[in-house]
C-alpha cells in the first residue's frame, strides 16, 4: 500500500508530459496550417509577383531616382515626379550605353484644332517612301499625368516595326478637365487624321489605333465610336495593358495591389482626379468589359503585363470582344509590369512587344489595298 502515492507520482508525470507533447504538436500545425480567414485578414498584403532581371532593373533605378508615391501627391506634384521613362535613360546611362531616342526619318511637333482648343501631337515619319499606313498612338498616365515626352519611346518603335507614320497625340487632362474631357479630344484626333493623312504622307484608307493604359481605353473607345458614328473603321487597334472596367477586386488587383510602378493606391487616386465621382466609373467607356455591344469593331491585339493591376481588365475585356465575334490577340509578357512595353532600349520583352505588335499592324495594312501617292511628305502648319 506504501506503493500507490510513487505510482500516482510516475503517472501524473507521464500525464503532464503527454499534455506537452500534445500542445507543441498543435503549435507546429497551426505555424504550418493554411491561413484562416480571421489570420488572412491580420496578415500584410501579399507582394506581387518577382520581376525578371532586366525588369528589376529598372524598377530600382526609379526608386534610386527618389520619386515620391503618386497618390499622396497633388497632381501638380505629380507631374513633375520621376517615370519610368525616366529610369530606363538612368538606367542606360550607368551601363554606358547611349540614351538617345530610337531613329525615326523625321518627327514634326504641331497641333491641331480639338473640342477644348488646340491640342498638341507629334508625328513620327518612318523611313522610306511612302504613302506610309497610319497608327493614331494614344498615351497613358489615368487620364492625368504624363505627355508626348513621356512617351516618346513607344511611338518611336511603332513607326519603325510597323512602317508607319505614327501620329502621337496629347489630350486635356484631369482635374483640371475631368471624364470625358480626354475621350472627346482623342476621338477628334482620330478624325482629323482620317481628314489629314494624306497631306503629310499617310495612307488615309490604312490607319490603325495603338493606346497603352488609359490610352488603350481610349483607343479602344475610338473604335466603338467609329463603328458608331459612321467614320471610317480603323483596320486594327492595339490595346496595351488598357484600363477597361471598374472592379478594383479583380485578381490582378488583389494579386499587384503593392506592384510598381503602377498599384491599387495609385488607381484609386486616378478615379479620385478624373472623375466627378466614383460611380462615374460605371459609365460603358470605362466598364469597356461589361459592354455587349462591341460586335463590329476592329480586330484587337491586347498587349498583357503579369506584374499589373490592370492585368484583369484586359483579360476580362478580350473575353468580351470574342464574345462579341471580334477577332482578338492576346499576348501577356511574364516577369514584366505596367510601362513595360515602351522600355525596349533596356528591357527585351519590351523590345519583344513592340516586334509583335508591329507584326500585328503590318498584317492589317497589309489586307487593304493601298491608296494612291499623297501629294506631299510634310504636316501642314496649323
Amino acid at each position: 500500500m506504501q506503493r500507490l502515492p510513487l505510482v500516482v507520482a510516475i503517472a501524473t508525470v507521464l500525464l503532464l508530459n503527454a499534455c506537452n507533447r500534445n500542445e507543441a504538436q498543435h503549435e507546429q500545425q497551426a505555424a504550418t496550417a493554411p491561413a484562416t480567414a480571421s489570420t488572412v485578414a491580420q496578415a500584410p498584403a501579399a507582394a506581387p509577383p518577382a520581376a525578371d532581371a532586366q525588369m528589376q532593373a529598372v524598377l530600382d533605378q526609379l526608386t534610386k531616382l527618389g520619386g515620391k508615391p503618386i497618390e499622396t501627391l497633388s497632381p501638380e506634384e505629380a507631374r513633375k515626379q520621376p517615370s519610368p521613362a525616366d529610369a530606363v535613360r538612368a538606367l542606360l546611362e550607368s551601363q554606358g550605353k547611349p540614351t538617345t531616342p530610337e531613329a525615326v526619318a523625321k518627327v514634326v511637333e504641331r497641333t491641331f484644332p480639338g473640342p477644348g482648343g488646340a491640342v498638341p501631337i507629334r508625328v513620327y515619319i518612318p523611313a522610306g517612301q511612302g504613302p506610309f499606313p497610319v497608327v493614331l498612338y494614344v498615351h497613358g498616365g489615368g487620364w492625368v499625368i504624363a505627355d508626348l515626352d513621356t512617351y516618346d519611346a513607344s511611338p518611336r518603335a511603332i513607326a519603325n516595326a510597323a512602317k508607319a507614320i505614327v501620329v502621337s497625340t496629347h489630350y486635356r487632362q484631369a482635374p483640371e478637365h475631368k471624364f470625358p474631357a480626354a475621350h472627346e479630344d482623342t476621338l477628334a484626333a482620330y478624325e482629323w487624321v482620317l481628314a489629314n493623312a494624306a497631306k503629310f504622307g499617310g495612307d488615309p484608307k490604312r490607319i490603325a489605333l495603338v493606346g497603352e493604359s488609359a490610352g488603350g481605353n481610349m483607343a479602344a473607345n475610338i473604335a466603338i465610336a467609329a463603328r458608331d458614328k459612321k467614320l471610317q473603321a480603323p483596320l486594327h487597334q492595339v490595346l496595351v495593358y488598357p484600363v477597361a472596367n471598374n472592379d478594383m477586386n479583380a485578381p490582378s488587383y488583389v494579386e499587384n495591389a503593392n506592384a510598381k510602378p503602377l498599384n491599387k493606391a495609385m488607381m484609386e487616386w486616378f478615379v479620385k482626379h478624373t472623375f466627378a465621382s466614383p460611380d462615374q466609373t460605371a459609365d460603358p467607356r470605362i466598364a469597356l468589359a461589361k459592354r455587349t455591344d462591341l460586335a463590329g469593331v476592329a480586330p484587337a491585339t491586347i498587349v498583357l503585363a503579369q506584374i499589373d493591376p490592370l492585368r484583369s481588365d484586359g483579360e476580362a475585356l478580350a473575353a468580351a470582344l470574342r464574345a462579341a465575334g471580334v477577332p482578338v490577340t492576346v499576348q501577356r509578357y511574364d516577369g514584366v509590369t505596367h510601362e513595360f512595353f515602351g522600355m525596349g532600349a533596356a528591357v527585351d520583352k519590351a523590345k519583344a512587344a513592340q516586334q509583335m505588335v508591329g507584326e500585328q499592324l503590318r498584317k492589317s495594312f497589309e489586307a487593304q489595298p493601298t491608296a494612291p501617292s499623297a501629294a506631299t511628305t510634310a504636316p501642314p502648319s496649323d
